[in-house]
């Protein structure tokens, strides 16, 4: 059992995730639905990395949606 804690952000919002956390545990805990853009403290994520791309305390996570209309 991993009892750190890592505090994040998912655009501009604290969240708090056990360590250990990957991208793809902080897009569940934030309620992302497809389809968007993930980036960490500013660098994008492709989508085959989320669960490998491991978080760490202080990371900045941007979920950007596409914009659509005209």
């Amino acid at each position: 059992m991993n009892s750190v804690t890592l505090h994040v952000k998912i655009n501009q919002k604290e969240f708090q995730l056990n360590g250990g956390a990957t991208l793809q545990d902080a897009i569940v805990l934030f309620g992302a639905t497809p389809p968007f853009a993930a980036a960490v403290n500013t660098e994008f994520v492709p989508k085959s990395s989320y669960l490998q791309k491991r978080l760490n305390s202080g990371d900045e996570i941007e979920l950007i949606s596409p914009i659509t209309g005209g």
